[in-house]
């Protein structure tokens, strides 16, 4: 029954995307082709999930889903944002700081920052500027498709000054109408109360189906949305990231752990490369069960015994790992899962397998990057694979390494004109970036599922548990609590301090005024 509802579900959707288009096609597009970017029209009658973004972001109404399509198209000629890059923008920009992408939240969406304080009104840039802000976030809509953003504006030390009531107006329009469903929330953080006027004309601006997504906090209520690791000290947190430019800042992903160890970055310099290798070979040289495959093969009798072991290893090496569901197909490889790598805290949930296949004439290059490293083993993570063919790569955590939501994987490849004559390290450096296939893997962490407890033996200390998992969650509440009300009663404090000021000012100006008039000469 539950089956044939979904079925049913999907095929009304397949109907309302199909409507869209056509009534884009017969009421938007024939008279004016002229408005909208030739790509974007062809993106929207290629992407499902286009579509259906604008259709969920206004209730599934098409009239409605017309309207913000054909806004958000106009937008997007009129800004070119199809063809913005970072020479298209003024270099002060970038170099200010004022805005960027770095960290995330606790549920794994990316933090996209603005420093308030370093944004000064100027109706001459203003249109830069709006740019800056689509350059971003058409960069993030590329890299991570579908995944939503979490804005942070960061008000420390900021003043009415920096209060550019336009500017505002248009970063919410970017997430109500030009990038639907990218927004998760916006936090405004230390917000001075000098500001709740402007900031009551925002709120009205979002509209009812972002309201819940505007949260205000303080120093100490933003980590119960970012945890310290992405915090910057000064909203209490460890994160030691400076804005510096170039490069820019972006998901830091770098080459996880193999099973001998570190393996060699084709970033790094050719002196540490020799150092790496040389204690690779090492290392190698002293372990029994897994040996590091040499770069080249000098006897086919070796090759052969090398291709045999490798066959043997792989079942073992893939046992107990988490088999993909779903396929990204890809113009170099077809890479499975589609979107996710699901780790959980049971020794069967530790272990996910990513499968790569050939869909190429000719020999493909791949590597694996991670933004933690130090959390996961890879085999392989680099490679190459022969057309047609599939390999199984095998990712699992460290030790008693726990996933995280905010960690990401990052599947390279490139395809291998002279696959014979080059080596992998050497090829990564000389391939053009343009040729790189790029595709992107979040976490997903798994519910730990808790094992039958005996009634009378275990009932009473799991109660216990609850009971102070209770007890702990109401003391963190007060806790917040007493914080708002002394912030407010300081609030009150302040205000008090300034009445009271006002009225010695009154009473001095009224004693003032009557010594004037008892010292003025009386009429005769």
């Amino acid at each position: 029954m539950a089956e044939l509802e979904q079925h049913e579900a999907e095929q009304d959707m397949e109907k309302k995307i199909e409507e869209t288009r056509q009534r884009f096609k017969t009421e938007f597009l024939q008279d004016s082709t002229d408005r909208y970017d030739s790509k974007d029209v062809e993106r929207l009658q290629e992407d499902d999930a286009l579509v259906e973004s604008y259709l969920e972001w206004r209730l599934y109404v098409v009239d409605d889903a017309l309207k913000m399509i054909d806004e958000s198209l106009q937008w997007r000629k009129e800004y070119s944002v199809n063809d913005l890059t970072e020479s298209t923008i003024p270099k002060w920009m970038f170099e200010t700081g004022a805005v960027y992408l770095h960290g995330y939240d606790k549920e794994g969406n990316k933090l996209f920052w603005f420093k308030v304080k370093l944004h000064v009104k100027d109706t001459k840039t203003i249109v830069d500027k709006k740019k800056y802000i689509a350059f971003w976030l058409e960069r993030y809509a590329k890299k991570e498709p579908g995944m939503p953003l979490t804005v942070v504006f960061d008000m420390t030390e900021s003043g009415l000054s920096n209060i550019d009531m336009e500017f505002v107006k248009y970063i919410i329009n970017c997430f109500k109408v030009y990038y639907p469903k990218f927004l998760s929330k916006m936090i405004i953080v230390e917000m001075p109360w000098i500001m709740n006027a402007a900031w009551k004309i925002v709120k009205s601006w979002l509209g009812p189906e972002a309201i819940s997504k505007l949260k205000f906090a303080s120093r100490s209520e933003i980590q119960g949305f970012i945890g310290v690791e992405y915090l910057p000290p000064h909203m209490g947190g460890t994160d030691t990231f400076k804005y510096s430019y170039p490069p820019l800042p972006d998901d830091d992903f770098q080459t996880p752990i193999c099973e001998n160890g570190p393996i060699v970055s084709d970033d790094d310099t050719e002196s540490k490369e020799g150092e790496m290798e040389s204690k690779e070979t090492l290392e190698s040289s002293f372990s029994s069960e897994i040996a590091v495959k040499p770069k080249k093969v000098n006897f086919l009798e070796d090759s052969m015994r090398a291709e045999d072991n490798d066959k043997g290893d792989t079942s073992s090496r893939t046992k107990g790992a988490r088999k993909p569901l779903t396929t990204f197909k890809g113009p170099l490889l077809d890479v499975s899962p589609a979107e996710e790598l699901s780790f959980g805290s049971a020794e069967t949930e530790k272990k996910c397998l990513i499968i790569l296949s050939n869909v190429t004439k000719n020999q493909v290059a791949f590597k694996v990057r991670t933004t933690a490293p130090e959390k996961y083993r890879v085999k392989p993570s680099s490679s190459s694979c022969e057309p047609g063919a599939s390999v199984e790569i095998v990712v699992s955590l460290h030790g008693g390494s726990q996933s995280s939501p905010q960690d990401r994987f990052l599947v390279m490849a490139a395809e291998m004109d002279n696959a014979g004559s080059q080596e992998l390290a050497q090829f990564w450096k000389e391939v053009p970036k343009a040729k790189i296939m790029e595709h992107r893997l979040r976490c997903h962490v798994l519910e730990s599922v808790k094992p039958t407890a005996n009634p009378l033996r275990d009932g009473p200390v799991e109660t216990g548990t609850s009971s102070q998992q209770e007890f702990n969650t109401a003391l963190m509440r007060v806790m917040t609590c007493n914080a708002r009300m002394e912030q407010k009663l300081n609030l009150c404090l302040w205000q008090q301090k300034v009445l009271i000021g006002l009225v010695l000012v009154l009473v001095v100006l009224n004693l003032l005024c009557l010594h004037l008039l008892s010292a003025s000469p009386q009429p005769s």
